[in-house]
């Protein structure tokens, strides 16, 4: 299969080392700053040759008429748009969280996607970790027997030098604050394991040091679900110095799992009523990454060639995506009313959210250094 990556920035070398390690056919790079296809490729080890480079998706998709697939791996607020044009020509393809910054353009890219016969899936990696595998099948099994309550908590650092790697950073436009950049893996982790169906969401938000920003660097809310599960949501970049942990718990009548590390990798509690001998062994147990993204994109890259080759849908598909977005969204809108906000949330975008914590006053640097997380 041929495939196109376009965006060429942190989370890009992820997406080389899964198109490597699945051997997909990279035809063509994207990226309005030329140097970053350069610098991806070297860093990559994977050679130029044959790899044609852009720097509009809209060129790429004109001149490229045998993709397969493409990956958006850009500034969260042109995912829809380039998401949208790639339906338009007929081609599979996968987005990097958020799919979207609104509900109308989630929405959209579902309806289209649909319309032209075409796969969508959201880029949410962290489902393909060993650990979340294990506890999505004990929720499965119904091992946790009725769930009483979950919570989710990425205690993670960014630091100025980091806002200033771009300067859509912090922005409502483009990026949202730590709840739609670094907790939406989580969020979207709590909300499929505790039931996927939200009737009420109350949150409070807050820019507490990082006022050269739009949007906000501390969120918290109170989820309640359809079947009667309370999911608490914890999530900021204030911690100090360094990136601290992400983790994701379950409660129920007959279980209790804790699964942690940096990004939801380790088992650290595994309890159950009919806990089997061999699984006390799973206690500890932590899965190696290279960075704080994980090794799921390969994973993810994996199923998103079957589903296409088999015409079924993805693993995570567009609308676990938009489940994920609408959870943050109706977090940002409780901020905004000040009051609990009822699901389905139908018409609600990150910019309604502007003017929230001031415009920001972040100084863009094209020589600011590049800060790798953990």
């Amino acid at each position: 299969m041929n495939i196109a990556l376009i965006g060429c920035g942190r989370i890009a070398i992820n997406h080389m080392k899964a198109i490597q390690n699945t051997g997909l056919n990279l035809v063509a790079l994207c990226d309005v700053i030329p140097s970053k296809m350069d610098a991806l490729l070297e860093k990559s080890g994977m050679a130029p040759d044959g790899i044609a480079k852009y720097t509009d998706h809209r060129t790429l998709l004109e001149e490229q008429r045998d993709l397969d697939l493409v990956a958006i791996a850009t500034e969260s607020g042109v995912h829809a748009a380039i998401a949208l044009d790639c339906i338009a020509k007929g081609v599979n393809v996968m987005i990097e969280k958020p799919m979207a910054m609104s509900m109308a353009d989630a929405d959209r890219i579902i309806e289209k996607a649909e319309a032209h016969h075409v796969k969508v899936g959201a880029i949410h990696q962290n489902r393909f970790n060993v650990a979340i595998q294990k506890l999505r099948k004990a929720v499965e099994d119904g091992r946790f027997g009725q769930i009483s309550h979950g919570s989710i908590h990425v205690r993670w650092n960014r630091n100025r030098a980091y806002y200033e790697q771009a300067p859509w950073r912090g922005t409502w436009a483009h990026d949202g604050g730590c709840l739609m950049n670094q907790c939406i893996h989580g969020i979207d982790l709590l909300r499929w394991m505790l039931g996927d169906e939200v009737v009420e969401v109350y949150g409070q938000t807050r820019q507490q040091q990082h006022d050269y920003l739009e949007a906000e660097d501390l969120g918290t809310a109170i989820v309640t679900f359809k079947n009667g599960a309370v999911g608490i949501v914890e999530g900021t970049t204030n911690v100090y110095p360094k990136n601290l942990e992400e983790s994701l718990f379950v409660f129920g009548e007959k279980g209790t799992v804790k699964i942690g590390g940096k990004s939801t990798t380790d088992i650290e509690v595994w309890d159950f009523e009919d806990l089997a001998e061999e699984e006390k062994a799973l206690v500890g147990m932590k899965e190696p990454t290279s960075n704080i993204y994980g090794n799921g994109h390969t994973a993810y890259y994996r199923d998103m060639i079957d589903a296409i080759a088999n015409d079924r849908p993805p693993y995570v598909d567009a609308y676990a995506g938009r489940r994920a977005l609408e959870l943050v969204l109706a977090i940002y809108k409780s901020q905004k009313t000040g009051k609990p906000v009822k699901l389905p949330l139908t018409d609600f975008a990150s910019t309604d959210m502007e003017g929230t914590f001031g415009e920001g006053s972040l100084d863009y640097r094209e020589d600011a250094p590049v800060v790798e997380a953990e």
